[in-house]
């Protein structure tokens, strides 16, 4: 692993949307402002950030996290209540996953309680809006130093 940690911050569909789509619900901070938050809440780890509308594209770039990052922020949007193929690449991690959403999906709609990403997460932040990003970066990279100094090493 580099020296420098490698978080992901991964983000499915719709994502792209924040600030206009539904600001009732998810706000009027942009992606990019959320993006910002999460290099701040970093504290000096790299942060690759990435949001995409496509399924597959998600896949790969969770296979990518697998050899290049010391763990994973997803935020799967619509897929964590969707993709077994997205499950079935997050079972191939070792990496700590840390689930994120701006909203409470157990407070909304029915089919928004079941989430096939929880099952494989260390952790889920939801319903703090893009503060939910920032405690999952900081919990994300709390689990790869206690990984770390449980394997007498440092991140």
């Amino acid at each position: 692993m580099p020296e420098t940690p490698i978080l992901y911050v991964l983000n499915g569909p719709n994502l792209n949307l924040l600030g206009v789509r539904e600001p009732d619900i998810y706000g009027r901070e942009t992606l990019a402002d959320v993006q910002a938050l999460c290099e701040r809440a970093a504290d000096g780890a790299t942060v690759v950030f990435r949001q995409t509308n496509h399924e597959g594209e998600l896949i790969d770039w969770v296979q990518e996290a697998r050899t290049e990052a010391c763990a994973l922020v997803l935020n799967p949007a619509g897929y964590g209540h969707t993709s077994v193929a997205l499950l079935d690449a997050l079972k191939t991690l070792t990496i700590p996953i840390v689930e994120c959403h701006l909203s409470n999906p157990a407070a909304r709609e029915r089919f928004r309680h079941r989430s096939y990403v929880s099952s494989v997460a260390a952790g889920v932040v939801s319903g703090f809006g893009p503060i939910s990003y920032e405690l999952a970066v900081r919990a994300a990279l709390a689990l790869v130093q206690e990984r770390a100094g449980a394997q007498g090493r440092s991140v």
